[in-house]
């Protein structure tokens, strides 16, 4: 990846709606060539999608939750079936395997505590945990999509 890929992946990850020929013009290309880089871009995996980030509060989404899990179950079953029943709840937003002290780290966003109690109560009647731990945001301090593109 060259000095002009990264300047257009970051012109994209700031708004990926930004107009090829302004994404192009801010790099010193012509469009064309411009939108050649960025399909290559799209081919190799390196821009997965482009996608439109909305704001939680807006939808009524006020509450976000980290829910720390360990199991003692470290089996291919036990993985599928936990990957299954998040996979099937739309309001955990992020799943991590985690090294250290907790098994699986889950982002859960919902619009207040009754609906946070729906969700884990799915998660306990679908999938055996040995510890399940919740906390809750009380403030974003640094939120972004855009990665750092230093390493490349």
């Amino acid at each position: 990846m060259d000095p002009t890929d990264k300047a257009i992946l970051a012109a994209l990850q700031r708004d990926s709606a930004t107009p090829v020929s302004e994404i192009a013009e801010s790099v010193g290309l012509s469009a064309t060539p411009c939108w050649r880089r960025i399909k290559k871009l799209e081919d190799e995996g390196v821009i997965q999608r482009r996608v439109a980030l909305a704001d939680p509060e807006a939808l009524g989404l006020s509450l976000t939750a980290f829910i720390s899990v360990k199991t003692a179950q470290h089996n291919e079953a036990w993985l599928r079936r936990f990957a299954e029943t998040v996979g099937r709840i739309p309001e955990i937003v992020e799943v991590h395997r985690m090294s250290g002290e907790i098994d699986y780290l889950m982002k859960v966003v919902v619009p207040d505590m009754t609906h946070y109690d729906r969700v884990y109560k799915r998660l306990i009647s679908s999938v055996d945990f040995s510890d399940f731990t919740s906390t809750f945001s009380m403030e974003v301090l640094k939120q972004t999509t855009e990665l750092p593109l230093d390493y490349v």
